[in-house]
């Protein structure tokens, strides 16, 4: 009777030693394949499914903007107004998706840069966001809607300028810019002997060198209208008088009516267009002060 009493007793000891043993064991392999003590293992194991990336490739291809990083800036306000005014705006701009397309692209490879505008409109939130850290200056002839965009748009710059002639006067203007007065190269536009010249401008217009003009006023839709046979003109003008060895882009919208055909096709010359979409064309204007005697246009 006393084997069979300490016999289950030893029996038990064996069992629970057993089910220790066991536990140990599990709890040393989870240990031993757990991702949080083996960097090698979780990066062995993601790169085999194609479309993850291991946590330590992001870390090195990704930037520096962490949560706590000095580095994160946050999008600039004029950036962020622009967002918010054509997300909300149900105004359509007058240039096509097509036509903006143009000039956005130019204004994608050399911005931030000089981007001179003639005229003030839906589209110049996007204009000046296009050119970010570069300097857009809008030339409006009415002054009661530069004053209203300034209330919505203070960062914006734009000035009043005054156009003399009308759209009735495009063909007398035609025959006057033939002449050797307005086809020399040389002397600032503001000192131009040409009748078409534009001279009142601000100062600041004629002391910069533009990269990019878009000449898209004044009015110029009626015959006493002011015309835009002096913006093509000195638009024209100013790039050729660029510094030497550069080049400017000039635009030039509603080509489709008569005053902006004729003019921009033989001010801004045949020869130096690139490209016309929809109503606009897109010349490029290479400086004439390298001392090659270039022809007003080329042939």
């Amino acid at each position: 009777m006393s084997r069979q009493k300490t016999h289950p007793s030893f029996n038990y000891k064996f069992l629970f030693l057993g089910v220790f043993l066991a536990f140990v064991i599990l709890f040393v392999l989870r240990s031993s394949f757990s991702p949080s003590n083996s960097d090698e293992n979780s990066s062995t194991i993601l790169p085999e499914v194609p479309f993850l990336t291991p946590v330590k490739e992001l870390s090195s291809t990704s930037t520096n903007c962490t949560p706590i990083s000095t580095d994160c800036s946050k999008i600039p306000s004029s950036l962020a107004q622009t967002i918010i005014h054509y997300t909300t705006s149900t105004i359509t701009p007058q240039q096509t998706l097509k036509e903006i397309s143009v000039t956005a692209k130019i204004l994608d490879k050399k911005s931030p840069c000089n981007f001179l505008v003639f005229g003030l409109g839906h589209d110049s939130l996007m204009w000046s966001a296009l050119n970010h850290g570069g300097r857009t200056i809008f030339l409006e002839e009415d002054e009661s809607w530069i004053e209203q965009i300034r209330r919505r748009f203070p960062t914006l710059e734009s000035y009043h300028v005054t156009y003399d002639s009308k759209v009735n006067e495009a063909e007398n203007l035609m025959d006057v810019g033939k002449g050797p007065e307005c086809t020399a190269v040389g002397s600032d536009v503001k000192y131009s002997m040409c009748q078409l010249a534009l001279k009142g401008l601000p100062s600041q217009v004629y002391d910069i060198n533009w990269d990019l003009i878009m000449v898209d006023a004044p009015t110029g839709y009626h015959e006493e209208a002011p015309g835009r046979m002096s913006a093509i003109y000195t638009a024209g003008m100013m790039a050729r008088n660029k510094d030497q060895g550069e080049t400017t882009h000039v635009f030039v919208h509603d080509v489709n009516r008569v005053v902006e055909d004729k003019f921009s096709m033989s001010f801004l010359c045949k020869g130096y267009m690139q490209k016309q979409e929809g109503r606009l064309r897109h010349f490029t204007i290479p400086s004439h002060r390298d001392g090659s005697d270039r022809p007003f246009c080329p042939e």
